[in-house]
Parts: structure tokens; sequence; C-alpha cells
């Protein structure tokens, strides 16, 4: 198997609801597991994009949101076994506890730090002991474990894949390849070596009929109506939208279908496959094409997220993810590597600084742009059009310009991050008021 096969077989996860507080439940989980009796108090600390992206996020099997109540979940009720699917299968009664152990203070929340790189600490006391779990790097790493202080578990060496504030050490796989290596090996690998990626086009595709089918969903439901009603119409971009943002907004709002998550993230996933499966649908490419340009989608957000850090003060799903499905994109339409860096360069000047303020139906707001962005940047780059690489962030390569598109978040928007940061605080001051 090709490495970079097997570097997005590692990286495809299902995560059910939103990543940040599935990571946050397994933690709490995890700790609950490393100790007996009844729950008193969980206290959490979470790094900056944790803390933010879990803010007013739809937690799966509750009709609550939030960082305090994906923990209290995780503690009473989740099965850390199925890792960042550990809320599957919560109960009323279940959730009911949760609600009342956050509603009587026993849920402690602080930021760990304005970073981009994931950290997660779950503390949880019972009435006989207390376990503590750390997650660094990736959402259900864990690198220590502890049981009324003494250390039960400890990983030898810190996780690889620490995003772009590691700075030491070997470069990650992906930046070993240039953009038209990544191109060519999507177009000669063996076919029956991604037929795993099936799998992510299944899945997303049964949280899109999740979100079109609830009558919690808006943005679904409008951009079913402008797709003429239809789930497929023959408007390529219409129904790409309608299938990406369908889909995010089910994940947003807490809907119990899983993402097949790339790079730590269900909406990056959602927004690198079914924007590429819809003009599959509509425009009637082969299967094994599809799965190629996914397969490239998936290479190049993972290319950008390296740079920028898994959790940051950008958009990764719009920049990242968005770049990736447009590179897709040029591959189905038969576009070659100078296409595709005149597509990241239209991408790169146009919406790499769009902010995220965290899990919420915003990203579906996102999601359109996203989808509208590659759909011009992709026509215009295939018949010429593109801003010059002499022109502000874009570099004299592909490579430079996604690693530029990397700098912006991190470190570059780091004072950004405080800031979001800094209104989530004033608002929850101002509602406990």
């Amino acid at each position: 198997m090709h490495p970079l096969t097997e570097l997005i077989r590692q990286d495809m996860r299902p995560a059910l609801g939103v990543t940040e507080p599935g990571a946050i439940a397994f933690a709490a989980a995890t700790a609950r597991r490393h100790t007996r009796g009844a729950v008193q108090k969980v206290r959490l600390r979470l790094n900056s994009g944790m803390y933010k992206n879990a803010f007013t996020c739809g937690i799966p099997g509750s009709s609550e949101v939030g960082n305090a109540h994906a923990a209290a979940l995780g503690a009473l009720a989740a099965d850390p076994d199925k890792g960042l699917e550990c809320l599957d299968g919560i109960t009323a009664d279940q959730a009911a506890r949760a609600r009342a152990l956050v509603a009587g203070g026993h849920v402690e929340v602080a930021l760990a730090g304005v970073t981009s790189r994931i950290f997660i600490e779950a503390e949880v006391t019972t009435d006989a002991g207390c376990a503590c779990v750390t997650i660094r790097d990736a959402h259900t790493n864990i690198v220590r474990i502890t049981e009324d202080g003494r250390t039960v578990f400890e990983q030898a060496q810190p996780a690889p894949g620490g995003g772009a504030e590691e700075g030491e050490g070997e470069p990650p796989l992906i930046h070993r390849y240039t953009l038209a290596q990544l191109r060519d090996y999507a177009l000669a690998v063996p076919a029956e070596e991604l037929a795993f990626i099936r799998d992510a086009f299944e899945m997303n595709m049964a949280l899109c009929r999740a979100g079109l089918a609830s009558p919690r969903t808006t943005f679904a439901r409008y951009l079913l109506a402008e797709n003429g009603g239809q789930l497929f119409s023959q408007d390529e971009q219409a129904t790409a939208s309608l299938l990406c943002n369908a889909a995010i907004e089910a994940r947003v709002l807490g809907l119990p279908e899983p993402a097949m998550s790339i790079t730590g993230s269900g909406a990056h996933g959602i927004i690198a496959t079914l924007p590429l499966y819809a003009a599959y649908k509509v425009s009637g490419y082969a299967e094994e094409t599809l799965l190629r340009a996914a397969a490239l989608s998936y290479l190049v957000c993972m290319y950008i997220k390296e740079y920028s850090g898994k959790l940051s003060a950008f958009c990764g799903c719009a920049i990242a993810a968005g770049a990736g499905m447009a590179c897709g994109l040029v591959l189905l339409r038969g576009g070659d590597a100078a296409a595709m860096g005149r597509t990241l360069n239209n991408l790169a000047s146009s919406i790499t600084g769009m902010i995220c303020d965290g899990g919420n139906q915003g990203c579906a707001m996102k999601g359109v742009v996203a989808v509208d962005a590659a759909w011009r940047a992709v026509a215009m780059a295939m018949q010429n059009v593109y801003i010059d690489s002499v022109h502000g962030i874009n570099g004299p390569t592909p490579e430079q310009t996604m690693r530029n598109m990397g700098r912006i978040a991190s470190p570059g928007m780091v004072g950004t991050e405080q800031t979001i940061l800094d209104i989530l605080k004033e608002k929850t001051a101002r509602e406990g008021e």
C-alpha cells in the first residue's frame, strides 16, 4: 500500500457530532473509567481551539450545548471504547443527570492557553477518589492517565503531527510531496487501494439526509428549495452546497448520525467529499475518478492543516478542506497540476482569513461560502483566470502558497483567537448576570 494511502486511512475516522465535544466526552469518560463511586465533580482544561469549537456546539443525545455539558455526559454516560462516537446511545435520564451536574456547579471549565495545538485535561472526582486524563495533538491521543495522583499510563514519546507549532524534527510525510506529485499519486494509485473512501461518501450522505429530515435545520431546507426541491438537480454547484451544508448543519446541531472526519474534523471531512460527490452525481463522472479526486482533496487539506494546526482562529473547513475539494474538482474536470496551482492562488487570495468562532450553525454558512468560492476559483483557473503569484500571500509555488495559507492561522491569527475568546467570555458573563 502506498504511504499516502495509509496516511488517509489512518486519518479518516467516524465522529458523532462536532469532534471537539466528542473528544471532551471521550476524555471525561476515560477518566471516569479509572475511578469508582458516584461522580461529584468534573474539572476540564482546554486549549483555545478546543474551548472555542465546543462553546455552543450541539451534543448528540442532549438538548444542551457546550464544553461543560459534553464533559458531564462523558463522565456520567459515555462509552470511551467508542472513541469519538462515545456519546452514541445517550438516554434521556443520563442527559438529565448531566444537566443537573452542570446546573449544580459541579463542572469547571478553564482555558489552558491560546494555541492551535490540541490539549484536553479532564479530571473526574468521585466519592471514592479521582482520575485525570490528558490528551494532546489529536482528539483521542491520550498521553497521560493518573489515578489519585499516581501516573498509571504515560506516552514514552510525544505524538507526531503536532502541526505548525512543533517546528522540530522531520517534516510530516505530506510535506515531502509537491502538489504535482500528490496529483500523480491520486491518478496512478491502484483503484482498489482507494475503495475504503466509499465509506466517507456513505456516512456523510446519511448525515446529509438526517439534516434534511430534521425539523431543527433551517439552512438545509433553504438550500433544498434553492436546488428546486431535489437532492440532485442539474446544477452542480447548488447540489454541492445542499449536500455539504445539510450535513454540516446536522452535525453542529448534534443529530445522531456520525460524519467521516479528516484531520480530526467532521466538517473538514464533509467539505472535502460531498461537493465532489455532488459533481459526480450531476455530471456523471466515473466512480473511480471520484475516489481519486477525494483522495487528492484529503491530501491537500492535510497539507495545509499541518501548517495551520488542527484547531486555530481560521476556518480550516472552508480554507483547507475547501482548497482540497477545489483541487479534487479540477481533477474531476481533467485539469492538470498547473490548473490546481492557479485554483489555490484564487482561494488563497480570497477566503484565507475567514475566522472560526466555534462549532455552530455558522459553519453551514461558511460551508456555503467555501462551495461558492471553490466553484468560482476552479472555473476561472481552468480558463487561465487567476491571481498571479506576485500578489499577496501567494507563493512562487503551490507548496509555498499552501504553507502561507497555513501560516496565516498559526502563528498569524493568535491575536485573533484571543479576541474571539474574549468575546465568548463576555457573552458568558452577560448571560450569567
